[in-house]
Parts: C-alpha cells; structure tokens; sequence
C-alpha cells in the first residue's frame, strides 16, 4: 500500500534543511503526479535545495510534441515520432536562476507551455515506441548524479531503483487554476473552463495508457497538495527524506 502523508506540525518538520544533505546515501528522487498538481515546481525547489541535478521530463515530452508540430506530423504516426524522438536534440541549461530547455540550441522555456502543446502532448506520450525512446532518454540524462526527476512514470519506467518515490496530486479545480495562472504567466490568454476540460482529457489519456500509465505505485509516498503552497509542501518532503 502506498503511504500518505498527513500533514502535520508542518514548520516544525523544516529543521532538517541544510544540515543533513551531505549525509543522505541515495541519489534518484522520483516524482509523479497528474497534470497541475505542482510536482515540477516542487522537483525544482527540492533539487535546488538539496543541490541535485533536475530533470523535467515532461517538457521532454512537451519539446517533441513542438517539434512534431512544426514538422506537420500525424501525431497518430507512432513511427514517425519516434524516428523525431531519436533525432530529438535537447538540453537543461540554467540562465538567471531559472532551468530553461533548449532544442537544437533554442530556448522553447515558454513556447512549449501554450495551449496547442498542452492540448497534444498526451496524444505524443501515449505511443509505447516513443515512450521507449523517452525512457532511454531520461535514463541517461539520470547517469550525471544526484538527480530529482518528476513525470507520470518515474518511479515505475524511469527509474525505478529511485531511494524515494512520491505521488503528488492535488483536486482537479485547484490543478486548473494552478495551470491557468502558469499559461497566463507565459503570456497565453486562456479560459479556466477550456483548462479544466484539458485536465480532464489529459488525466484520462495518462491513466490509460498500455505502457507508463499514471498510477500510485505501492512504494510511492502520496502527497495532496491542495490545500498546501510549494514552501509548504518542500518543507514536509525534506522532513520525509530526513526520517526515512
């Protein structure tokens, strides 16, 4: 059974921060989760903090779903994606403080958040051939070190000799609105409503794939965000790997 965290005497739990970062033994920390449910901003933050390498699958998804796109593929094409896959160029740079993709040496930060990306990247996602070559991807990308490394498949397909595994989720109506202000951020005019349908689509497309589906895995720790902001959250995911 997975385990779910309460969250509890929450400020009291972030003693742990600093001090116990040199002495951890593991190096993969795996984080999965639904669309919104803030598992990339936590992955970051918690990266950052315990000095790791991040690795933001998702946008690795995100980036091949531009690149298809602006290639006129049929993203129904399994072949064809995955040859795009294999040719796929990308790397994690990080510019003023903020992690950035770039493709082909191209800064696609922003442009792969839009409403168009989002409404396709779980069609792209769900072809196991191109999940293959993803997962390969990943798995070397994961060779550098010390890394934090978040998506819908991490702990199970990725890494699955992760030292720890969380499942972030949180309610649907805050995942949207929470993917609502990130589009506006990014300069995309959207409504909550056209959000929320594209929460819905995506949390069906994920759960059902044949391959990498999102599921709560039995060693995964389960965290519900909702109710909880990033500092919040981090706080009580460094208390979990300092007690465990």
């Amino acid at each position: 059974m997975p385990r779910r965290f309460a969250f509890s005497s929450l400020w009291s739990c972030a003693r742990i921060v600093y001090n116990t970062c040199e002495r951890v033994l593991f190096v993969k920390i795996a984080i999965d989760g639904p669309a919104g449910a803030g598992k990339s901003t936590l992955a970051r933050a918690l990266a950052a903090r315990l000095g790791y390498i991040y690795i933001d699958t998702g946008a690795m998804y995100r980036a091949l779903t531009w690149k298809a796109l602006q290639a006129g593929l049929d993203l129904n094409d399994p072949m064809a994606l995955s040859g795009l896959a294999v040719e796929l160029n990308i790397a994690f740079d990080k510019q003023d403080g903020q992690q950035r993709l770039l493709c082909q040496g191209e800064d696609i930060s922003a442009i792969i958040r839009s409403p168009q990306i989002s409404a396709a990247v779980s069609q792209v996602a769900a072809h196991p051939q191109v999940r293959q070559i993803m997962v390969h991807k990943q798995q070397q990308l994961a060779q550098v070190g010390r890394v934090v490394m978040d998506g819908r498949d991490i702990g199970e397909q990725v890494l699955p000799d992760a030292n720890y595994k969380f499942f972030v989720t949180a309610d649907l109506q805050e995942r949207a609105e929470r993917r609502l202000q990130e589009m506006e951020a990014c300069g995309f005019q959207v409504d909550k409503d056209s959000v929320l349908q594209d929460m819905r689509n995506r949390d069906l497309m994920d759960a059902a794939r044949s391959v990498g589906a999102l599921k709560i895995l039995p060693d995964s720790i389960v965290i519900d965000t909702s109710a909880y902001n990033a500092e919040e959250v981090l706080a009580q995911i460094l208390y979990l790997i300092g007690e465990c």
